[in-house]
């Protein structure tokens, strides 16, 4: 029976140096390597021009660089760019370039799946499959750095966690793709230009304060109240706003960094004077910003967009209150590329 062949990038370079030098070669070789596979994402051992076909071969013989490949690519009207990421296993996860005049963001997938139970979201419906591993968070922001080079002749600039699943249940794989996307041996982009986007995980938030995380931290809240927050978002009753907004002040009082809500309107549900001011309340522990966000349906129209009306009356009262409010619009509906439409439907 074949020896099953690990995978490179779950080692350190302190790991990759070892093996080498047990083998009486020379630990340089082993940063040579790291480089190929993360600073210059070689998709295989062959790839690795300056290193030798004999050393090539002995790291073919030991071991497999699990890279992803984008299966399907698809282009909104607007710009917007959908790839279908097929992972080593044959599952697949989505992930989206969402291109303005000025930037490109990646929003990256950090499960197969998802861990909680947002009804108005589509990924939900899929059930959590599997955690992603590191090195294939960090190979979606790779393939959407060269399209946007390709595309837009700028590199990536931005990076939100709002792909599928909930990153704060798989904490330490995110954790470390930052780690390498923000290392001068990875990408070397700036911590300040990702965001971390979670329902709403208390304990993982305050484990996040206490690593003096140089992230930003999106909150998709959707509403202050706790019954109508657990009635589409049924995991509220395990961390109910109480817990959550604790955690979140304490997040403040650790990193005093700025915390932004996602917040979207539905009408019949949230789109009373009363939901306002529970949003108002709930921001007022901590400078805070919130995102009205465009309802993108997703088949059963359980859910509607709220009016206009109840927009304005969301900005004039959070205005009033000096909250900053902004209100996005959706991008990429054409190809269910917004947000909560990620579903495989590939």
């Amino acid at each position: 029976m074949e020896k099953k062949k690990k995978d490179i990038r779950a080692l350190t370079k302190d790991q990759l140096r070892d093996f080498f030098v047990d083998l009486g070669d020379k630990p340089f070789r082993g940063n040579q390597v790291y480089e190929w596979l993360w600073q210059k994402s070689a998709h295989s051992f062959e790839a690795m021009t300056n290193i030798s076909k004999e050393t090539r071969q002995l790291l073919e013989d030991h071991f497999v660089i699990n890279h992803i490949q984008v299966d399907q690519m698809q282009r909104s009207s607007d710009g917007t760019i959908k790839n279908a990421v097929r992972l080593h296993d044959g599952l697949v996860v989505e992930s989206v370039l969402i291109p303005t005049s000025t930037r490109t963001t990646a929003c990256v997938s950090s499960q197969v799946g998802c861990s909680l139970d947002c009804r108005f979201c589509a990924t939900s419906r899929l059930k959590r499959m599997r955690n992603l591993n590191p090195d294939e968070i960090y190979d979606q922001v790779v393939a959407i750095d060269s399209e946007s080079r390709l595309y837009f002749n700028r590199p990536l600039s931005n990076i939100v966690f709002m792909g599928m699943g909930e990153p704060l249940m798989n904490y330490n794989n995110v954790l470390k793709a930052i780690e390498k996307i923000t290392s001068p041996e990875g990408l070397g982009m700036s911590p300040k230009r990702i965001t971390l986007s979670t329902s709403g995980v208390p304990k993982m938030i305050r484990k996040m304060a206490d690593e003096s995380v140089k992230f930003k931290l999106a909150v998709s809240l959707h509403s202050a109240i706790d019954e109508i927050r657990t009635s589409i978002m049924p995991f509220n009753a395990t961390f109910p706003l109480k817990d959550l907004r604790a955690a979140l002040e304490y997040w403040y009082s650790k990193t005093k960094s700025r915390i932004t809500y996602e917040y979207v309107v539905w009408e019949g549900i949230n789109d009373t004077a009363k939901d306002v001011a529970a949003l108002v309340d709930f921001c007022k522990f901590a400078p805070s910003k919130v995102n009205l966000i465009e309802y993108n349906p997703i088949d059963d129209g359980e859910f509607k967009q709220a009016s206009s009306e109840a927009i304005d009356m969301y900005v004039s009262i959070l205005e009033k209150n000096g909250i900053t409010v902004t209100v996005r619009r959706s991008r990429g509906k054409d190809i269910d590329a917004a947000c909560g439409q990620l579903a495989n439907k590939s």
